[in-house]
């Protein structure tokens, strides 16, 4: 004795078999069997909304948001270059020794103050003569 109003037929177009226990896509809302009720297996057309991923920075572990048609990669980028809190983002400046003559902008690694006016300066102004010193006693000549 059949039960003809016992469960329903498999929504895939290839399969259509009777299925007792019918399982009913999140997505497309259609019954499918057991072999067909996943977005993959029947194809189905509303299966990108499911398929929602939010990448996590490598590196601090906060996850980012993305708007829709962007690139998961370019974004995680730009928060790393940006907004990351991870630890290894604070970067020490090397040249940090500004020079003290009056219009001179570089600076130095390593500090050269000057003996006589106790100012810092960079390679190019280092010598009292270069940088006109007149602090302390009168500056020797070029020989030293």
């Amino acid at each position: 004795m059949e039960f003809p109003d016992l469960g329903k037929h498999c929504s895939e177009k290839t399969c259509k078999q009777l299925d007792f226990l019918p399982l009913k896509c999140d997505e497309c809302k259609q019954d499918f069997c057991k072999d067909h009720f996943t977005c993959a297996a029947h194809r189905c057309p509303f299966a990108f909304k499911k398929d929602v991923q939010v990448p996590v920075c490598p590196l601090c572990n906060i996850p980012i948001p993305i708007k829709k048609g962007e690139i998961p990669d370019v974004v995680v980028g730009d928060h790393i270059d940006r907004d990351c809190k991870h630890p290894g983002k604070t970067k020490k400046k090397i040249f940090t020794y500004q020079c003290s003559k009056e219009g001179c902008k570089k600076k130095e690694m390593l500090q050269m103050a000057c003996v006589q006016c106790q100012g810092n300066f960079c390679i190019q102004h280092r010598h009292p003569l270069d940088h006109n010193c007149r602090h302390g006693s009168r500056p020797s000549g070029k020989a030293g």
